[in-house]
C-alpha cells in the first residue's frame, strides 16, 4: 500500500481565521520504481519509504479540490522539515524564545493562530534518511544521497499525494528553505517537464539557487566575498560596531561599494597597488568591525567561517553562521574558524523534542526508528551532474517561469544569515533568462533575522501573514500583495528598496 503504515487523527484550532477543524495523517509513503527484465516489464519494485505529514482543512470534497496545496521541505542536505513545520507552518509551534530570551528544557509546543493552514493544505515532506524517512531492505539508500536522485524521490512523493488525495486539480505550492530552495527550484521544473504538474507559485526562505554564489573556499571565485560583505556588516552593526547608525542605510551603501569598488579591487589581484590594498582593506575592516591586518592577512577576502570566529574574539565568543546574533563561548580562543554554530546549538535542542514528542504522542505515529534530524548519514552527497561547473537549479525555475507565466515566486532573505546571504540571492534572480514582465510574478522580502528568520515571534507573526497573502494571490484570490514599511520590499530590477 503506498501509505500502508500511516495513521489519521482529527484536530481543532483557534486562528486569526478562525476554528478550523482539519484532518492529520502521518506516515510512510512507499515509492517504487519500474522493473524490465530484457525489456519486459515486471511492475513497480518498492525502493523507498518516505515520511509524510499532512495536515488537510475537513472540507467537503468539492471545496476541499479547490483548496491550494502547499508541499513543504526543509535543506541541508540531509535536513527533515521539521523546522518550517515547528517553526512557521504548521498548526503547532514549538517554544525557543529568541536570542536574549531562551525557553530551558522542557520545552512546549502552542497553537500556531497564524499557521499557513488557514489558506493552503500543508504537506510536509522527509528527504530520504532523514526524520523517518528510509530505503526499502533491498535498496541502496545512497542512490537517494544526491541532486538528482533527491529530486526525483520527491517529486514522485508529491506526484503521488496528489494523485491518492485527488488533488491535481487544486492550486499547488512548494516551500522551501536553505537546500529546500535548491531543490523546490529543481522540482517546479522538473515536475513540469516529465509530469506536466504546474505549479502556482514557489515559496524561498534563504534561498540558494548557484552555490558558485557562496562558495567562499572555492579558490579563484571573488563573487562569495562581494555578496557576503553587507551580511558581514549586518551582524557587525547588530553586535555594536556601528552605533546608532540605520541598519538599512548601512547595508545599502556597503552594498553599493562591494559591488563596484570592493569587486574592482578583488579583481585586479596583485596588480593593485600596495596603498589602495590598505584603503580596500580599512575599509573594508571599518564595515566588519575587525582590524585592518586581519581584513590584509585574507588578502581582502574574508571567509564567512573566520569571520564569525573574529568578530567576537576579544570578548571570547563565538557568532552564529545560521544567525549571526547568537554567540557562545567558543571553548578555544585562539581558533581559526568556527568550529560550533551557537545559533544551531540553540535551535536544534528544541525541534528535536517537538519531532519526537509530536509525530507519536499527538498523531499517534509509532515506531522504533530514530527520528533523523542532523545530516550526517546523507554524506557523501552526490552533485556529480554538475562536475566540473557550480550547481544550480536557477535555470530550473527560470524554464518553469517561462513556459507557466502564471507561476509566482515569494523570496526572502534574513540580513544575519551568514549561510546564504541575501546579496547572493539577489545576484541570482537579476540574472534569470525570464521575459522583463516575469519580476512582477516575483515578491522579495528582507527580515531582520537569520537564516531561520521565523525564530524570532514578531518576523514569525508577519512572514506567516506575508506567505499568506502570497498564497491567495497566486491561487488567484487576491490582489498582488503590498508589503508593509518596516520589513522591505526590494525590487530585483531596479535594487532599490
Amino acid at each position: 500500500m503506498i501509505l500502508g503504515d500511516s495513521v489519521t487523527t482529527n484536530h481543532r484550532i483557534d486562528t486569526v481565521g478562525g476554528e478550523l477543524s482539519y484532518t492529520a495523517t502521518a506516515g510512510r509513503m512507499t515509492i517504487g520504481a519500474e522493473v524490465f527484465d530484457d525489456g519486459k516489464f515486471k511492475g513497480n519494485q518498492a525502493r523507498a519509504r518516505v515520511f509524510v505529514a499532512s495536515y488537510v482543512l475537513d472540507a467537503p470534497d468539492d471545496e476541499r479540490a479547490k483548496r491550494p496545496v502547499t508541499f513543504i521541505f526543509n535543506g541541508g542536505p540531509g535536513s527533515p522539515t521539521v523546522w518550517l513545520q515547528f517553526g512557521l507552518f504548521g498548526p503547532h509551534l514549538v517554544s525557543t524564545g529568541d536570542v536574549d530570551s531562551r525557553v530551558a528544557p522542557p520545552y512546549a509546543l502552542t497553537e500556531n493562530a497564524h499557521t499557513l493552514l488557514i489558506d493552503s493544505d500543508l504537506v510536509f515532506i522527509d528527504p530520504m534518511t532523514t526524520g523517518f524517512s528510509r530505503a526499502t531492505a533491498d535498496s541502496d539508500p545512497s542512490q537517494y544521497h544526491g541532486y538528482i536522485g533527491d529530486r526525483d524521490l520527491i517529486a514522485d512523493a508529491i506526484r503521488l499525494w496528489s494523485t491518492v488525495n485527488q488533488r491535481w486539480v487544486s492550486p499547488k505550492f512548494l516551500a522551501g528553505e536553505s537546500y529546500g530552495t535548491t531543490r523546490a527550484a529543481a522540482l517546479v521544473g522538473y515536475l513540469l517537464r516529465r509530469h506536466g504538474m504546474a505549479f502556482n507559485g514557489v515559496i524561498l526562505i534563504s534561498s540558494v539557487l548557484d552555490f558558485h554564489t557562496i562558495d567562499d573556499a572555492d579558490e579563484g571565485n571573488d563573487d562569495p566575498f562581494v555578496f557576503y560583505l553587507p551580511t558581514f556588516a549586518g551582524a557587525a552593526h547588530y553586535h555594536g560596531k556601528h552605533g546608532d547608525r540605520d541598519l538599512r542605510d548601512l547595508l545599502d551603501e556597503v552594498q553599493a561599494f562591494a559591488e563596484t569598488d570592493y569587486r574592482l579591487a578583488l579583481a585586479r589581484g596583485s596588480r593593485l597597488p600596495a596603498a589602495e590594498r590598505r584603503e580596500i582593506g580599512a575599509k573594508v575592516a571599518g564595515y566588519l568591525g575587525v582590524s585592518t591586518e586581519f581584513v590584509l592577512r585574507a588578502n581582502l577576502r574574508v571567509q564567512h567561517g573566520h569571520f564569525v570566529t573574529e568578530l567576537r574574539r576579544d570578548d571570547e565568543l563565538t557568532v552564529g553562521r545560521l544567525d549571526t546574533r547568537f554567540t557562545q563561548s567558543p571553548g578555544r580562543n585562539n581558533q581559526a574558524a568556527m568550529e560550533v554554530d551557537p545559533s544551531l546549538d540553540f535551535i536544534l535542542q528544541p525541534y528535536a523534542f517537538a519531532a519526537n514528542h509530536y509525530f507519536r504522542s499527538v498523531l499517534g505515529y509509532e515506531t522504533e526508528l530514530t527520528y533523523e534530524l542532523m545530516y550526517g548519514r546523507v554524506f557523501p552527497w552526490s552533485y556529480r551532474e554538475f562536475e566540473n561547473r557550480s550547481v544550480s537549479s536557477a535555470d530550473d525555475l527560470a524554464a518553469a517561469m517561462r513556459s507557466n507565466p502564471d507561476l509566482k515566486v515569494y523570496l526572502a532573505s534574513g540580513f544575519y544569515d551568514a549561510a546564504t546571504p541575501y546579496a547572493a540571492a539577489e545576484h541570482v534572480f537579476a540574472h534569470l533568462r525570464i521575459p522583463a514582465g516575469a519580476y512582477d510574478g516575483i515578491v522579495s522580502y528582507y527580515y531582520e533575522g537569520g537564516h531561520m528568520m521565523y525564530v524570532n515571534g514578531a518576523i514569525r507573526v508577519a512572514q506567516s501573514d506575508h506567505i499568506r497573502e502570497f498564497v491567495r494571490w497566486a491561487s488567484g484570490n487576491a490582489e498582488k500583495p503590498i508589503v508593509a514599511g518596516e520589513y522591505r520590499f526590494h525590487d530585483i530590477r531596479t535594487g532599490l528598496g
